[in-house]
């Protein structure tokens, strides 16, 4: 069978790059303004941190239906069956939604919820993609990334309350004593939620890297020490608007654990920046496919 992979750009998977992994990327929409605006068609990196600066309003939403079911009957033309790989239903409803307009598709499209985001949504992609060529169908993949969505976790420092607080998830007053006292905070997604992991007092960078390289080595120790044992993890890092930033923070990671491979250093989905603004850096983990070949 032929079997298409299909995500959202909140994967931080590009148009042309799904073209070289062997996706296709469902844009997710922003509302600017009085406009909309979809990520890597009409709204670059570049254009949307200049419009975050200069203080627009920016708000995230849901595919229209029919954008999502039109790409899917398109894709199906030239496909037996669809994984659909959409940001975790803890973030966004766009998951559930999706679930209920594959109802209408016979079984032919198979939507996927293991509760990643990002980096970790991108590493699912690039699995689905080496599964389907191996000649797994569209239910296999989906009940294989379900059952693994659990062996993921995420870190992410964030450099200003600024947005936490716009989106409702910071009181003005907490935010207020929090810029007061240059409390940087370091967030965590574990299951698809995202929680505060720890509180940095003094805005010290260094240390705020520090505690989120430790937990990540906390993780892969405790929780993952069968999958760092058998090479079927691997560590990303992501970021805001900081490229320079995020590559050195990624080479402090590769020096205090030599023993993962580091699969991506990417920018965060501007649907994830726009709630936590420029300056951010993240480090994730979660188990990769090894495939049929594995020894």
């Amino acid at each position: 069978m032929k079997i298409a992979v299909v995500t959202d750009s909140n994967s931080g998977i590009t148009q042309s790059e799904a073209k070289k992994i062997g996706a296709f990327v469902l844009p997710m929409p922003f509302i600017i303004g009085e406009n909309e605006y979809f990520e890597d068609i009409n709204l670059s990196q570049e254009e949307f941190y200049e419009k975050l600066q200069t203080g627009e309003d920016i708000s995230t939403s849901q595919p229209a239906v029919g954008q999502v079911t039109d790409l899917w009957e398109k894709i199906l033309k030239d496909y037996d069956e669809i994984v659909h790989i959409p940001m975790s239903s803890g973030l966004s409803e766009s998951c559930n939604t999706a679930k209920r307009l594959a109802e209408d598709f016979g079984g032919s499209v198979q939507v996927v919820d293991n509760h990643r985001i990002s980096v970790t949504q991108k590493q699912s992609v690039v699995d689905a993609v080496k599964m389907a060529k191996e000649g797994k169908n569209a239910r296999e993949i989906k009940e294989y990334l379900e059952k693994d969505a659990k062996n993921s976790s995420i870190y992410i420092m964030v450099d200003t309350l600024k947005y936490l607080k716009k989106g409702g998830r910071l009181t003005p007053a907490v935010a207020a004593i929090g810029t007061l006292l240059k409390i940087k905070p370091v967030l965590q997604i574990q299951g698809g939620k995202l929680d505060t992991f720890a509180k940095v007092m003094g805005g010290q960078i260094v240390k705020a890297k520090s505690i989120m390289i430790n937990a990540i080595k906390k993780d892969l120790e405790t929780r993952f020490p069968e999958l760092v044992k058998n090479k079927e993890i691997c560590l990303e890092v992501a970021y805001t608007n900081c490229r320079q930033r995020a590559e050195e923070f990624a080479e402090d990671i590769r020096k205090a654990i030599p023993e993962v491979e580091m699969t991506f250093v990417d920018p965060l989905s501007l649907s994830v920046a726009c709630h936590i603004g420029s300056g951010a850096l993240a480090v994730a983990c979660s188990r990769k496919y090894v495939g049929k070949n594995k020894k």
